[in-house]
């Protein structure tokens, strides 16, 4: 199956049969690509984590990736810094990708009461599918330094 429709036939599933949030679904996803098994604290970390419990702060999606980042690091014997600087090269191409890192700027609609569930489902695909992007070519770019 090809990374697009695996990643939308997940983002499926977890929102809207396991109705979880952004966050917790991109953990999910990126767990399963890159085979790195989560504490069951991981996901229960980030239960708030979709725009800073809909305050409209950092994107949900970013925050997944971020925290999968210092995971896989620690699971691939990644040294601190570059970890450190992997999380800032994401955030900066994910901002130059979709042009912001706030929750509240990238969901069509912003927050409103009237707004129906799971708003951001495709953005939250191809944000996704971006991670995963990101990530293989960092595993990448690791394994010619070794």
């Amino acid at each position: 199956m090809k990374t697009e429709e695996f990643v939308k036939t997940r983002v499926f599933k977890y929102y809207w049969k396991d109705d979880i949030n952004c966050a917790t679904t991109t953990l999910k996803i990126l767990s399963e690509v890159f085979e790195i098994e989560l504490n069951k604290q991981v996901i229960d970390a980030a239960i708030g984590m979709h725009g800073a419990g809909k305050y409209g702060a950092q994107c949900g999606v970013v925050e997944g990736t971020l925290m999968f980042l210092g995971i896989f690091g620690r699971e691939n014997n990644i040294p601190d810094n570059i970890i450190v600087d992997s999380c800032r090269e994401f955030a900066n191409q994910f901002e130059n990708e979709f042009n912001s890192l706030q929750c509240s700027i990238l969901r069509p609609e912003g927050f409103h009461p009237d707004n129906p569930p799971h708003l951001c489902e495709p953005l939250t695909c191809k944000a996704v599918e971006f991670s995963i992007n990101f990530i293989s070519a960092l595993r990448e770019r690791l394994k010619q330094c070794t």
